[in-house]
């Protein structure tokens, strides 16, 4: 394992979020304020509570997650995407570096950027509402298995993108809808029946659900599901892009 090269790729990424601070910091959590307000005070005022929690600090999860999964994604995606746009990708394919190397570097980097953004999120909940942890060992466990998959998944888009439109169309037409619909903001025992069977289908669920329990102690579905689905996310991500070193396809095009 070339630990010099990873280190090189992650430093040079994480270079770079501290260069653009304003837009990959400072942004996210200015919007998930706005979130906060609207979604806690001015709807939380109206309902009393969700499955015995407050309505403020029942959708903190679901925020963080909104912000991780969509950070990690669009910085994994844009990291791998840009030395393909420039051309320096080839200097990399040329060096004397595997694949596992190359992908510990960005990703390592994008999940690095994600799982801070989540954290200063977290800490900025607490200046709205009263929150508290049941279990801080999950949550921090689950929030870099999530902050992983989703950079794993950015990793993918970015090479399969062939311009900078394409590599917004997935983290906006499909990841944040499926946040919004995965019980982001509710429970999907709220949902009526049908709707609760249509809901499990979105993989998402299992996410928020998981990181959800870690905080309340309860759950939408079983946490040993949503355990498996992120496992099962992370190794589906992981042999795709095996795959794509091993083909090279979209690499060497």
């Amino acid at each position: 394992m070339n630990l010099a090269a990873i280190w090189t790729i992650y430093l040079f990424e994480m270079r770079r979020f501290f260069r653009t601070i304003t837009q990959s910091l400072i942004s996210p959590v200015l919007s998930t304020s706005l979130y906060f307000v609207v979604f806690g005070a001015a709807i939380g005022s109206r309902i009393d509570e969700v499955e015995g929690v407050s309505y403020g600090a029942f959708i903190v999860p679901g925020l963080i997650m909104l912000t991780v999964m969509t950070q990690a994604t669009s910085n994994a995606s844009f990291g791998i995407y840009f030395p393909k746009f420039i051309g320096t990708i080839y200097e990399l394919l040329s060096a004397p570096v595997s694949f596992l190397e190359v992908v510990a570097g960005y990703v390592g980097a994008a999940a690095t950027k994600a799982f801070f953004i989540g954290l200063v999120i977290l800490l900025t909940s607490f200046f709205f509402i009263d929150l508290q942890i049941a279990h801080p060992v999950a949550m921090l466990a689950f929030l870099v298995l999530t902050c992983i998959s989703f950079a794993l998944l950015g990793f993918i888009i970015g090479i399969w993108a062939g311009n900078f439109e394409q590599l917004q169309l997935i983290p906006l037409l499909v990841i944040t809808p499926l946040v919004f619909l995965g019980g982001s903001f509710y429970s999907i025992t709220m949902l009526p029946p049908v709707w609760q069977t249509i809901t499990l289908f979105n993989p998402v669920v299992y996410l928020i659900s998981g990181f959800r329990w870690s905080f309340f102690g309860a759950a939408d579905v079983s946490i040993g599901v949503s355990l498996f689905a992120i496992a099962f996310f992370t190794a589906l991500c992981m042999g795709v892009i095996w795959w794509i070193f091993k083909t090279g396809w979209r690499i060497r095009q």
